[in-house]
C-alpha cells in the first residue's frame, strides 16, 4: 500500500513537471533551502537567547515573533521538500538518512508544540524575565534536533 502511494506520487503531474523542467527543480530546491534558512535562523536566534546569549536583547519580542517565523519556514520546507521528494520517493526512502530526517522533523515539530503549550513558555510570553531551566534544556534539544535535520538533508544530497 505504501509502495503504491509512493509510485503514484512519483508518477504525479508535479513530479513529472519537476523532472522535465530544466529550471523548476532547481528553483524548488532553492526555495527549500530558503525555507530551511528561515526555519533554522529563527530557531537559532530564539534558542541562543533562551540559553543566555544576547542578554541585552529583550526576550519577549523574540518569543512573540520568531516562533511564527519558524512555523512559516517549516510549512514552506515541508511543501518544497515534499515536491522534491516526489521526483524519486523510493530512492529517497532507501537512503538511510531519509527516515532519520523525517523522524527528526516530526520530533522537532512536536517538541516545539509541547514547549509552546508549557506553563514555562506561557510565563515567558506573559512577561517573566527569567528563563526557567526547562526552557534552557528545551532550547538545547531544539538546536540539536534541527541541526541534525540539516545534516541528514546534506547526506541525502550527496
Amino acid at each position: 500500500m505504501i509502495e503504491a502511494g509512493l509510485a503514484a506520487l512519483e508518477n504525479s503531474a508535479l513530479a513529472e513537471l519537476l523532472r522535465s523542467s530544466q529550471y523548476l527543480y532547481p528553483l524548488v530546491n532553492a526555495a527549500h533551502i530558503l525555507a530551511l534558512a528561515t526555519l533554522f535562523g529563527s530557531i537559532l536566534a530564539l534558542d541562543l537567547r533562551l540559553l543566555g546569549a544576547f542578554r541585552t536583547v529583550p526576550l519577549l519580542p523574540l518569543a512573540q515573533v520568531l516562533p511564527r517565523v519558524a512555523g512559516t519556514g517549516l510549512a514552506f520546507a515541508v511543501l518544497t521538500g515534499t515536491a522534491l521528494f516526489s521526483v524519486q520517493p523510493l530512492d529517497y526512502l532507501a537512503h538511510p538518512a531519509m527516515p532519520v530526517k523525517l523522524v527528526l522533523v516530526a520530533l522537532g515539530a512536536v517538541h516545539a508544540l509541547a514547549v509552546h503549550r508549557s506553563p514555562a513558555w506561557r510565563g515567558l510570553v506573559a512577561g517573566e524575565t527569567s528563563v526557567p531551566g526547562r526552557l534552557r534544556l528545551s532550547a538545547a534539544i531544539s538546536l540539536a534536533c534541527w541541526t541534525a535535520v540539516i545534516l541528514c538533508g546534506r547526506f541525502l544530497a550527496f
